[in-house]
């Protein structure tokens, strides 16, 4: 386990580094967790480690020991900086990182983030998203009816946030963060989508009809009977990840 620095825009993000075993050059996993980030997915780290994985999980800024502001904007800035950290030269050679095989996994807001990273970067190799949240459909239409019930919790956890000032951020930006218009430059990646029984559900569901109308012949779509943190099928979950990922990338013959 390695604790790099990662900087964005001048703050320092608390990242952690699980490499696997083995002098070659390694697939890799950028694992993002949600708004607040309560559940931070370590089991899904470890299980993808054990497998010849390396994960990459860094926290926002303003969360969880990073330093600097929360914003969703920064959030997804910090992604794809952290992806860009994984493509270094000087990293890629000291972390054994295969730079062609970078694939990115969020639960929740983390499933956002990473749509819309890999949305915005051909050269992402996989997307897995999981309950992912789409903050664009979900702070779209009459004001009242924007899911806000979250943000008073979330932002006593998150450095330079409030409530006021997430929801104003969210609406503002809801026109550009509706993943459901992602679609076409997701349409030839593969794409794993998993589902809970949550209120994320009906549009987990959505994306994949969307990509599917999109073209897109690689998605995967996987629905648990469980919550948004899927206490109850973590070892299920761990299953279909590794599953996904072995079929998606097998390793190369030795």
């Amino acid at each position: 386990m390695e604790a790099p620095d990662i900087m964005s825009h001048g703050s320092r993000l608390n990242a952690v580094l699980l490499m696997a075993s083995g002098k070659e050059p390694h697939p890799t996993i950028l694992l993002m967790h949600g708004f607040p980030g309560n559940e931070k997915n370590l089991d899904l780290a470890y299980t993808a480690r054990r497998a010849g994985w390396n994960v990459l999980i860094p926290h926002y800024r303003g969360s969880w020991g990073s330093e600097g502001k929360f914003s969703f904007s920064n959030a997804i800035e910090d992604t794809r900086i952290s992806v860009h950290f994984l493509r270094d030269a000087e990293n890629v050679k000291k972390y054994r990182i295969d730079p062609k095989k970078i694939v990115l996994v969020g639960h929740s807001m983390g499933g956002f983030v990473v749509a819309y990273g890999a949305a915005h970067d051909p050269d992402v190799a996989g997307l897995v998203m999981i309950s992912a949240w789409n903050i664009g459909q979900t702070m779209t239409g009459p004001r009242e009816t924007h899911r806000v019930d979250t943000f008073p919790s979330a932002s006593i956890r998150l450095a330079g946030s409030t409530p006021a000032g997430l929801q104003e951020e969210a609406e503002a930006n809801a026109a550009r963060w509706n993943y459901f218009d992602y679609a076409e430059a997701l349409r030839n990646r593969p794409i794993l989508v998993l589902e809970s029984d949550d209120r994320n559900k009906l549009h987990n569901h959505a994306m994949v009809e969307v990509l599917r109308k999109a073209g897109n012949s690689y998605v995967a779509e996987i629905h648990m009977e469980t919550d948004h943190s899927y206490s109850d099928h973590r070892i299920a979950l761990q299953s279909a990840l590794l599953n996904w990922l072995q079929a998606t990338f097998p390793p190369a013959a030795k």
